[in-house]
């Protein structure tokens, strides 16, 4: 089987950098290093388990839908399998393959103890009612019962889902396994059900904290040496430092929103969000956006922001209404991509003009579109980094329910951006002492890490 996800041909690249020095797995030499590193790319290339199923869902209007739906449970290695659980009409094997390997990758750099896994169904949630989407819910539970688990397989929301498909899919864990743990069987719940404070906030806050704590810790704190560098990601992160900043965010959804509020609301940054979109439509504004008249008038309609000249008055919003893919190709210095996969390709990269792109969804850069925006000297910082704040918060989320003590959203956040900045404080320094992108510079971390843990395991031989 070839690497089976977009994520594999860097994590072959990052082996290849790792046999190529030798103080790595310095044990193994010769023809020994070569197959251990085979056996490497072998492990990581291929997911543990594929689990497809039918749901059998019966609709109020008495018709019966036989729904695909998937769990790939990736590796293991460092803990329980742990990743979302989308609903999309687009979800297909492959995708919840890369999604599942992804998300190994990010645990282990962020060294939480989890594995990585994904899940998904084939529908469009906007097209079923309230009471079938909770028979979708308990049905998946139902069909993937017995490879999840507090100490086995932790779903989590993603697109499509959220804190109520899990209070449901918990409840029918719980039913089908009386007297078993069950808070720990599902993470991104309500806060009633166990769910920690700032869950839903995570990725967005964790998207924005990337950005902040580079320009405004890193750079500032090592000006000096930033300006003797001719490193090209160097340059570009000192010409957008201690300046007015503007930013552009595709997806307004809880990724989307909250990196908006942050961007918004931040006292170490001169930024201001330029322009928004959704799936119908892009608002720009050049003097900036009013952020939380936004965010209200989405929490009132479905999540959608206004796309006539009507709705806007009426909520007294300034801006102008574009094409919803226009957002990509806005003059910002800042472009956070907070939608769905594959959104800057090789057709339409040249048209791209932001000099900073941050992750907020997974995999919305292609791999070639990522090359030719390296070449560039564009600054990407990787989903694998950008977005890790939903799990390392689901850890938490984790960890609260089988201590049965919770924190409060202060301790969450402080906990979460401590996490994250001793990520950074890894990753950046050698990032801007040589000539990979920031996406490579953290798969050869995360690889290492994963490369070590499975040969002490003694799954190299």
């Amino acid at each position: 089987m070839k690497l089976a996800s977009k994520y594999g041909e860097v994590v072959q690249e990052s082996l290849q950098a790792l046999l190529e020095d030798q103080s790595f797995l310095p044990n193994f030499k010769d023809e020994d290093r070569e197959n251990a590193f085979k056996s490497l790319e072998s492990i990581l290339s291929t997911p543990n388990q594929i689990q497809k199923s039918f749901l059998r869902v019966p609709l109020e209007n008495g018709k019966i839908l036989r729904i695909p739906a998937f769990r790939v449970q990736h590796n293991n290695a460092v803990g329980p399998y742990k990743g979302g659980i989308r609903f999309h009409e687009t979800v297909e094997e492959d995708e919840v393959i890369n999604l599942a390997t992804l998300m190994t990758l990010k645990n282990a750099l962020h060294d939480v103890p989890f594995g990585g896994g994904k899940g998904g169904v084939v529908i469009n949630p906007r097209e079923f009612s309230e009471k079938e989407l909770h028979t979708i819910s308990k049905t998946y539970v139902q069909n993937f019962c017995d490879i999840l688990g507090p100490d086995k397989d932790i779903p989590a929301p993603d697109v499509g889902t959220g804190e109520r498909e899990m209070d449901w899919m918990m409840g029918e864990y719980k039913t089908i396994h009386p007297g078993r743990p069950y808070r720990g069987s599902f993470t991104g719940k309500s806060q009633v059900n166990g769910g920690s404070l700032g869950r839903r906030e995570a990725t967005g806050k964790g998207v924005y904290y990337t950005l902040r704590y580079m320009l405004h810790n890193f750079v500032k704190e090592n000006e000096e040496w930033f300006k003797r560098n001719d490193n090209r990601f160097a340059k570009t992160a000192l010409e957008h430092s201690d300046r007015p900043l503007t930013i552009g965010i595709q997806g307004f959804g809880n990724v989307g929103s909250v990196a908006a509020l942050e961007s918004y609301s931040c006292n170490y940054l001169d930024t201001k969000v330029v322009a928004v979109s959704d799936r119908n439509v892009t608002l720009y504004n050049g003097d900036g956006l009013d952020i939380k008249a936004l965010i209200e008038f989405t929490s009132n309609h479905e999540g959608d922001l206004p796309t006539t000249e009507e709705a806007l008055s009426e909520h007294e919003i300034k801006a102008e209404i574009q094409e919803r893919e226009d957002v990509l190709y806005l003059d910002t210095d800042v472009l956070i991509l907070a939608a769905l996969e594959d959104q800057i390709h090789e057709d339409n990269v040249d048209q791209v003009k932001a000099r900073m792109i941050v992750e907020g969804a997974n995999g919305p850069i292609t791999l070639g579109a990522d090359r030719k925006l390296s070449e560039d000297g564009v600054l990407v910082i990787p989903d694998i980094l950008a977005n890790a704040g939903g799990v390392i918060v689901s850890y938490f989320e984790w960890l609260q329910g089988r201590e049965t003590q919770f924190y409060s959203e202060e301790e969450v956040f402080s906990l979460l951006f401590k996490k994250m900045k001793e990520t950074m404080d890894e990753i950046y320094p050698q990032f801007f002492n040589d000539p990979f992108a920031l996406r490579q510079n953290c798969y050869i971390h995360t690889v290492m890490k994963l490369s070590n843990i499975l040969y002490r395991h003694g799954k190299l031989y």
